[in-house]
């Protein structure tokens, strides 16, 4: 069983920029849409025909990004993020009548998030998403209709949901709840509730607690 965890953020929070200590020889980057990277991305560099040492790979396709999840000797893989995975197929859709897309859509963004725990017990898959805030100021995953929101909570899925801030000009990771969010983490695996904004530190914190083998 591989460890999956969340991590939700407004845009422009350090969600993508936190990557930027990641080692791109053992990381496995899926983009839901193509951007450039917010960092100097010496390493990184998309998969092509010409270049199968890539590490990058652009879709937003749940049986594909299932597939790469599977395929990949990378122990860390990165989905950014998984909203898009949702909502590009909703506006690819929008022509068609009725609410059975919305189950189809679901399940399809509900498949990723499965496999994403049912990897090899070495690998960390971290999925990168954008946050929703409800009218009584409640913080949460962002998703497309009700059917994962309702029948299956996002965060009840993961033991490890991290938020991305910026507090006085520092971007910071949130790893407990401050009573208006999801935000969550195994007991005494962070010492403190924000830790400064940089996913391969966070990584590696995980990989100590819970004694993994590279």
């Amino acid at each position: 069983m591989s460890i999956s965890a969340l991590i939700l953020g407004d845009p422009g929070s350090g969600k993508s920029t936190s990557l930027r200590n990641l080692d791109p020889a053992h990381t496995l980057l899926i983009q839901t849409i193509r951007k450039p990277l917010p960092f100097p991305s010496k390493g990184w560099s998309e998969f092509s025909k010409d270049n199968p040492k890539g590490n990058i790979f652009v879709t937003d396709q749940a049986h594909e990004i299932i597939r790469l999840m599977k395929k990949t000797k990378r122990e860390i893989i990165i989905l950014d993020d998984w909203n898009l995975l949702m909502t590009n197929e909703f506006f690819r859709r929008s022509a068609e009548a009725g609410f059975s897309k919305f189950s189809e859509i679901g399940r399809n963004a509900w498949d990723v998030l499965m496999a994403s725990s049912s990897l090899a017990p070495n690998v960390r898959v971290y999925l990168l998403g954008h946050v929703d805030t409800d009218e009584t100021g409640h913080i949460k995953a962002k998703t497309i209709g009700k059917l994962i929101s309702e029948k299956c909570p996002v965060e009840s899925m993961f033991s490890i949901v991290m938020r991305t801030s910026v507090f006085n000009g520092n971007y910071l990771f949130h790893t407990q709840s401050n009573g208006s969010d999801t935000c969550k983490t195994p007991m005494q695996m962070f010492a403190d509730e924000m830790m400064p904004n940089d996913l391969a530190e966070i990584d590696k914190i995980i990989f100590s607690y819970y004694g993994l083998v590279a």
